[in-house]
């Protein structure tokens, strides 16, 4: 099914009467913790060998507990537009989930029908206890494609999470869980504008093949 609606995505077929005009891929990217993130640190070293009036670069904290608790990023990532969206949020829920899927849905015109490929993690399925999100997705125009058990590396944006990880949380240790979304935040902004930076597309491609 997902392989068919990439094929929409990319062009390679044009979808019928009743398939979807635009593919989103939708996952959640966590848990997001305060732990100091091991990696390559962006920041510029210090040092008078390099520039006597540079600070040096801050050391990462030597603990690894969670005080803070976590949060979760729920993020799609548009095919046709090649955009990331995301809203970090303290939870996994199917009410979380459906809040997002909402979210989504206000971004294109209600005539216009929207697939969301997203694995088979509970919270994204119908069960005869909760029927809300097939509920949802039957009254809003949307058509949800699950991918296999066990194969979740299908769903493209996967690779966005690579970059993510890469730009914006590799080698960092926020303080709070604000300062971190801050820096998702801005990273999704910086992404969305600089979609083509060479740098992005080595990542991303060199994850979609692996």
């Amino acid at each position: 099914m997902e392989r068919h609606l990439y094929a929409i995505a990319d062009g390679e077929v044009a979808p019928e009467d009743d398939e979807p005009d635009v593919v989103v891929c939708v996952d959640e990217f966590g848990p997001l913790n305060l732990q100091p993130h091991p990696g390559r640190q962006w920041a510029e070293r210090g040092g008078r060998h390099k520039d006597p009036d540079r600070e040096p670069r801050p050391r990462r904290r030597a603990t690894y507990t969670r005080p803070h608790g976590v949060r979760h990023l729920f993020a799609a990532y548009d095919l046709g537009k090649d955009k990331l969206y995301g809203h970090v949020k303290p939870v996994k829920t199917r009410t979380r989930f459906l809040e997002f899927c909402r979210y989504l849905r206000s971004l294109y015109p209600p005539e216009t029908r929207i697939a969301i490929v997203c694995d088979n993690f509970s919270p994204h399925l119908t069960t005869k206890r909760d029927a809300r999100v097939g509920d949802w997705a039957a009254a809003s125009n949307v058509e949800l494609a699950h991918t296999p058990t066990n194969s979740s590396w299908l769903n493209r944006i996967e690779a966005q999470f690579t970059a993510l990880r890469y730009f914006a949380l590799d080698g960092t240790d926020h303080a709070s869980h604000k300062e971190q979304g801050s820096m998702i935040r801005r990273y999704i902004i910086w992404r969305n504008k600089h979609a083509a930076d060479e740098r992005l597309r080595e990542v991303v491609d060199r994850a979609n093949v692996a």
